[in-house]
């Protein structure tokens, strides 16, 4: 039986971050489609299929690489989302952030965050940061069945 490759999304208001981002997954050579959001408002959009996502097959990312600080719905909101909902519950969720700070750290631990990596400073550490988190959890990871 073939395994499904399933989209990664981004989740991440800045676009330099998610150019970046994108060039250190398809570095690794993940087969894995990439779908973008700009903003929480957005991500939820997503995984809701509402908006500009309306269309969007039924099938949830093998993964979502989300920012904390991001205008509208910041990714703490979003994370409490999915956690709350049983469709979304077992998606896992890296929050890639610039922020240091151990609220945010302990909050999104608490919130059921799988990851919490701070994006490194360094173009080339952030690279390698990206390839790691792609390799282990669009290819390494073993997800639990779709649950109906």
């Amino acid at each position: 039986m073939k395994a499904e490759i399933k989209k990664i999304l981004i989740v991440d208001d800045s676009p330099n971050d998610v150019e970046l981002t994108i060039k250190a997954l398809k570095k690794n050579n993940l087969a894995n489609e990439i779908d973008v959001a700009e903003d929480g408002e957005e991500a939820l959009d997503y995984l809701y299929k509402r908006g500009k996502f309306t269309g969007r097959e039924n099938v949830n990312p093998a993964v979502i690489i989300m920012d904390i600080k991001m205008p509208k719905v910041n990714g703490i909101e979003v994370l409490k989302h999915i956690r709350s909902n049983p469709e979304f519950k077992l998606i896992p969720v890296i929050m890639l952030t610039s922020s240091g700070e151990e609220k945010d750290l302990v909050e999104s631990y608490k919130l059921g965050a799988n990851a919490y990596v701070v994006k490194p400073v360094d173009i080339t550490q952030f690279i390698e940061a990206i390839k790691v988190l792609g390799q282990f959890w669009a290819v390494i990871n073993q997800p639990p069945p779709v649950i109906i």
